[in-house]
């Protein structure tokens, strides 16, 4: 299959090709002064490309340039294709946003809520309520992630061997189940916590589906949509294209550290973030949202699902900034809602950066993003290849001079 490729000019599809340099000449200093190793951008109004850059390195060490068809690791970009997938069998009748996730995992039938103390000395008390699906697709189910050392249930996540989300050698049914045998963070609902929620809408995909995670992605979602190199794992043939995975240093640095275990099929199928994709078949998923479930001629889900996909679902309409947990009152939460799996602009006169009203979209762990802009027919996605220590203002930045860039 082709690789993305541009397909009209800037000026026509109403960006302006001068803050169009400026975004480049930015990007660029990143990785000329050492913060990133390379990258690769796409912009598209109304479905068509109309800037696609590449500067900078996939591999470093080899010398191996940013390609078109180069490979990345999308880690949390994962989250909306599972939240996909999970609308699919809502809309089949065979799942819905209501149902308690007990039906589908039992082992979650009695979960207990964190009250006190810590370690050995924690104290709970049962739930008050079940946790639903649309809890997990809303990360508002109470579980956590074990790397933010931000709440005695964080440890207790690590001290289960589950800092990075999966005990080494485990499967997914295997890791829900771990999950499940921890207090809850809070009662479920109560608040936003972004956490290993999405894990476990993978598990029950699969026990409703009947297929492995993998399985049901490439039958009901990337191959329909022609996401041909998108998966959990990297053939042979792929393997050359992949991009090197870095880690920021304490000094600002970069330097290679250990990716996802893509040679082979991964025993975790990680539906928080175990895929790899090329700008291709992102580009395709984005259009897929953009155009409201449909690409090509196929339709995998009806408008209105994606509608409510991308529709604030957070209680009484506020920001993820009011609803979250200590751990994410961050600026950069501020007038943002969540719905199924993506952030949403509910209010752009207070958010990080500039924005317009419904854009939604989410980011990697690996410094890749997407967005999707409805009121102006764009969609946005940048990749590159760095787990970085702390927050950034690259984000910010790039959205900046893309909103800036939009002139028609």
């Amino acid at each position: 299959m082709e690789p993305l490729r541009q397909e009209a000019e800037p000026r026509e599809a109403g960006l302006d090709p001068k803050t169009l340099a400026r975004l480049d000449e930015y990007l660029a200093r990143q990785v000329d002064d050492g913060r990133l190793p390379g990258y690769l951008l796409s912009l598209a109004r109304g479905g068509r490309v109309a800037h696609l850059t590449t500067y900078g390195h996939r591999d470093r060490e080899d010398r191996l340039p940013v390609e078109t068809d180069t490979l990345w690791r999308i880690y949390s970009m994962t989250k909306p294709v599972t939240s996909v997938a999970a609308l699919i069998l809502i809309e089949e009748g065979r799942l819905a946003l209501t149902d308690p996730i007990s039906r589908y995992l039992p082992e979650f039938a009695e979960p207990r809520v964190y009250v006190s103390g810590e370690g050995s000395d924690i104290q709970t008390r049962p739930a008050e309520q079940p946790i639903l699906v649309r809890h997990l697709m809303t990360h508002t189910s109470g579980l956590t992630f074990g790397f933010y050392y931000s709440h005695p249930v964080d440890a207790l996540y690590r001290d289960a061997g589950l800092e990075h989300s999966v005990r080494p050698g485990a499967n997914l049914a295997q890791t829900c189940a771990e999950y499940a045998s921890l207090p809850l963070q809070f009662e479920p609902g109560s608040q936003w916590n972004y956490s290993v929620s999405t894990n476990v809408l993978g598990r029950i995909i699969e026990v409703v589906s009947g297929q492995d995670l993998d399985e049901f992605f490439a039958e009901r979602i990337l191959g329909p949509l022609g996401m041909t190199d998108a998966g959990f794992q990297v053939a042979p043939g792929q393997a050359g294209r992949l991009g090197e995975l870095y880690g920021e240093q304490k000094d600002g640095s970069i330097a290679p550290v250990p990716g996802l275990p893509l040679r082979g099929r991964p025993r975790f199928l990680s539906g928080s973030g175990g895929m790899v994709a090329t700008a291709r078949d992102y580009h395709r998923f984005t259009e897929f949202l953009r155009r409201r479930g449909e690409l090509d001629g196929v339709r995998l889900l009806s408008p209105e699902s994606v509608d409510m996909m991308a529709t604030n679902q957070l209680p009484g309409g506020v920001d993820i900034h009011t609803h979250g947990s200590a751990f994410h009152r961050l600026p950069g939460n501020v007038g943002l809602g969540f719905g199924l799996g993506v952030s949403v602009v509910i209010d752009p006169a207070v958010t990080e950066g500039p924005s317009s009203l419904g854009t939604f979209g989410w980011t990697g762990a690996a410094t890749t993003t997407f967005w999707v802009d409805p009121r102006r027919d764009l969609t946005v996605q940048f990749m590159s290849q760095v787990r970085r220590r702390s927050s950034s203002s690259l984000y910010p930045e790039l959205k900046r001079l893309v909103h800036e860039a939009v002139v028609g």
